[in-house]
């Protein structure tokens, strides 16, 4: 997929710095049961013995070709473990149970990588479903042992490795691990009597402590995120509807009522004027400022120069009344309240604290402003974290460097609005922002823009009039073909989705969309190109790459 289709990923390095969510332990393939149906309908009875035999010799292929697949991966996932990639380890060892889910192995070697990333719950799981499909094999209770010892079972580690031992009395690594585990059973502190319990409280646990949101908050699409004690990684949390992703409008109805989200961004091309989107570009920002003079000129809505060259949105919130000024922080802050609320509805419990990303790039007046608009949308932003350093843990790069190796790392962030480019030199899980660069009005939007505003040209060469409404439309048009192109070579905009009641549509070709984007690739790759010079590194210095797009 395009840059701007790839879906985000920032969002899972938000302040948790988890490493994912926990897997299932057996890969179930149940038979659908339209499969089911099928082969009643043609099951037909045997005549020949050589019928069942050409059968059972082709079913005897497929497995064989799905063993070969999975000890393939199975092979990948030890190499990738050697090199200490635990988590790309992790990816080849599920790859191959899909494939082969009745062998041990491949359990027993994703319980280890689960071990290294201190996942311990996983590692039990994969542990005890290797031991049920390999009793007799005595490495499977060694390794279950060890994560039992790792996950604090104690009693449990030693009658695992008791259960080894039966099969392999020989087993030095197992007698030493079993030593070493009585030796913690005997130092460790006695009970604590009940009525000196209470009068120690004992400090909150996990579950108990404050919760700390995690916020996207982008131009176009925004996402909150928590830490989640029983998966032990970070979930990203979705809203009534089950949308995991917010669009970032706000708007107003007829009835003054004030919309944020899907709803809001349904109601643009009815009421372009009400409706307010892409406020990322100018917080923080002046009406001087030439990108800034561009934004006022391509918005639908009215956007005024105030006090200090300052910005404010000018808006008639309902039909009727007078209009009313936002500053760009105060609809920010509406998108982060809507955030707020998804995470209290989902958690149950009030939230007041939480980290929010921003652009590498982003400057003082920008940083500020964004945590002006936390504030009012009460919550105390405990950090403001650049977008490329919480892309990077959310593709667990800190996790994959591999001890004390060190590795450069190019961050690639197209965004709905906004694009940076970030060098990042990650050492002994440590992320260090080496060089950054970007800007502020670069974005899928002005891919949509791009192909909107030839749209428009196109229908004024035929005699159409261009209004807001139908520029508001043509965007809308522009975007849905863009998606379009992903998949296909050439696409058909009806003009009637455009200008109501006419006949006709337009077509566009990839190749023709890339052309007139052409300016747009060329800004991104100088960008690329001014951030390795900035860091000091040549092309072939780069490690690893991380693609996000918004």
């Amino acid at each position: 997929l395009p840059l701007w289709l790839k879906p985000p990923r920032s969002l899972q390095g938000l302040a948790f710095l988890g490493v994912g969510s926990r897997r299932p332990a057996v890969a179930a393939m149940p038979i659908s049961r339209n499969q089911q149906n099928k082969k009643k309908a043609n099951r037909k009875p045997l005549t020949k013995d050589g019928d069942k035999q050409a059968e059972d010799k082709a079913e005897a292929r497929l497995d064989a070709a799905r063993k070969a697949r999975a000890q393939e991966h199975k092979t990948a996932g030890n190499e990738a473990f050697a090199a200490s990639k635990w988590l790309e380890a992790i990816e080849h060892f599920t790859e191959a149970i899909e494939e082969d889910p009745s062998d041990q192995v491949f359990f027993s070697n994703r319980s280890a990588a689960n071990l290294k990333l201190l996942r311990t719950a996983d590692a039990v799981d994969d542990a005890e479903q290797c031991v049920r499909l390999a009793p007799e094999w005595a490495k499977g209770h060694s390794r279950l042992g060890a994560a039992l010892w790792a996950d604090r079972q104690l009693k449990e580690a030693v009658a695992a490795f008791d259960a080894g031992l039966r099969l392999d009395p020989e087993s030095e690594a197992m007698q030493t691990s079993r030593k070493q585990v009585l030796e913690e059973i005997e130092k460790a502190p006695p009970p604590v009597e009940e009525e000196e319990k209470a009068e120690a409280p004992a400090p909150p646990s996990l579950h108990e402590r404050e919760p700390v949101i995690g916020i996207d908050l982008g131009t176009t699409y925004s996402a909150v995120a928590v830490w989640d004690t029983a998966l032990g990684g970070v979930r990203i949390l979705a809203d009534d509807s089950g949308n995991r992703t917010v669009p970032s409008y706000v708007a107003w109805g007829d009835d003054g009522e004030r919309l944020i989200g899907h709803r809001a961004k349904a109601q643009a091309t009815r009421a372009p004027k009400r409706t307010l989107f892409d406020v990322k570009r100018i917080i923080g920002s002046h009406s001087y400022e030439p990108a800034v003079q561009e934004e006022i000129r391509r918005l639908p809505f009215d956007i005024k120069k105030v006090e200090d060259d300052k910005l404010a949105i000018e808006v008639v919130t309902a039909e009727g009344q007078e209009p009313r000024r936002f500053a760009p922080e105060e609809i920010s802050a509406m998108v982060l309240g809507k955030m707020k609320e998804i995470a209290e509805k989902d958690l149950g419990r009030e939230v007041k604290k939480a980290v929010v990303t921003v652009p590498a790039y982003f400057n003082d007046a920008q940083r500020k402003a964004t945590q002006a608009a936390g504030a009012i949308a009460g919550l105390e932003v405990l950090r403001i974290i650049n977008e490329p350093t919480a892309a990077a843990l959310g593709y667990g790069l800190d996790q994959k460097s591999g001890g004390q190796d060190c590795g450069h790392v190019l961050v690639f962030d197209l965004g709905g609005g906004t694009f940076d480019v970030s060098v990042l030199t990650i050492e002994g899980g440590i992320v260090e922002v080496k060089a950054t660069g970007g800007d502020t009005h670069l974005g899928g939007e002005d891919f949509d823009n791009c192909l909107c505003d030839w749209l428009c040209a196109e229908l004024k060469k035929k005699g159409f009039t261009i209004d807001d409404k139908v520029k508001v439309k043509a965007k809308r048009a522009a975007e849905n073909a863009k998606r379009a192109l992903s998949s296909n070579e050439a696409v058909e905009v009806e003009i009637g989705e455009i200008v109501g009641g006419e006949d006709g549509v337009l077509p566009v070709a990839r190749a023709a969309f890339e052309k007139l984007c052409q300016p747009l690739f060329s800004r991104t790759l100088d960008t690329v190109k001014a951030v390795l010079k900035d860091g000091k590194l040549q092309p072939g210095d780069v490690d690893d790459i991380v693609l996000v797009g918004g």
